[in-house]
């Protein structure tokens, strides 16, 4: 068996550091078929652009839009952009930036113009276990369902209990299960802060053992035929991507 897609979670800072993360992804982990690029309010390039940039390198990728920066009257990001196939609709948090100008819209609503102004883009939404309880979580998913959505990127997990849980939650459902190591208390503590991740007891934020646990869940999401997306934050490719290939063999 095998994943049925495999993506990876590149920051767009710059054109340049971003075409380098692409060629090493692909020479680190060639088993990934797919990118998936966050759009950053602290970076200029925006992630559909960045997609552009790097569909000629890499044929897959899904930007991320933030659906509170999309004016009423402006074109959809991505909407006409050749040979694009896939975006990610988040809500999007508030700028720091007071001056960036944001539309009260909805993660569904902005769902909803894609399916009719786009209706050629696979739309998909997200999933976090970790922001609120669950019954309101799954709610949600329901809405975003009705409104068009065709799969969920989900926070990432850190937990194995938690993650068959939400295999139970969205069972039936096209999820790509996120992954992202933790190393070091700065980095717990930033998941604990922002995005309210409560870790297990016997969590280790240690490279070794998010390796092991990425492992894991590889393995598992591999004989299901599963997606997986990885998100490399704080560390070196080519010491978090080339371990998790064993997983995939």
């Amino acid at each position: 068996m095998s994943l049925s897609r495999l993506s990876v979670e590149l920051i767009p800072r710059t054109n340049e550091a971003l075409l380098d993360d692409v060629a090493r992804v692909k020479t680190l982990l060639p088993a990934a078929d797919t990118l998936n690029i966050p759009d950053l309010m602290r970076f200029p390039l925006r992630s559909w652009d960045a997609a552009a940039l790097v569909r000629p390198h890499f044929p897959s990728v899904v930007p991320h839009v933030r659906a509170i920066d999309i004016a009423p009257d402006a074109t959809l990001p991505g909407a006409d952009q050749d040979g694009l196939k896939d975006v990610l609709v988040v809500h999007g948090d508030p700028p720091a930036d007071l001056s960036h100008r944001t539309y009260p819209n909805s993660t569904e609503s902005i769902i909803r113009r894609y399916k009719k102004e786009a209706p050629h883009l696979r739309v998909y939404a997200a999933f976090d276990p970790y922001r609120r309880a669950p019954w309101r979580e799954l709610e949600d998913v329901a809405r975003k369902k009705e409104a068009g959505a065709e799969g969920f990127f989900t926070q990432p997990v850190f937990d194995l209990k938690l993650f068959d849980l939400c295999q139970e939650w969205l069972q039936n459902e096209t999820v790509f299960w996120g992954l992202s190591p933790v190393i070091g208390p700065k980095s717990r503590s930033y998941w604990e802060t922002t995005n309210h991740v409560v870790f297990p007891k016997n969590f280790e934020p240690t490279l070794d053992a998010n390796i092991h646990f990425a492992q894991t869940v590889l393995r598992t999401l591999s004989n299901q035929k599963g997606s997986v997306y990885l998100m490399p934050l704080r560390v070196k490719l080519d010491q978090y991507l080339p371990p998790l290939l064993e997983a995939l063999e």
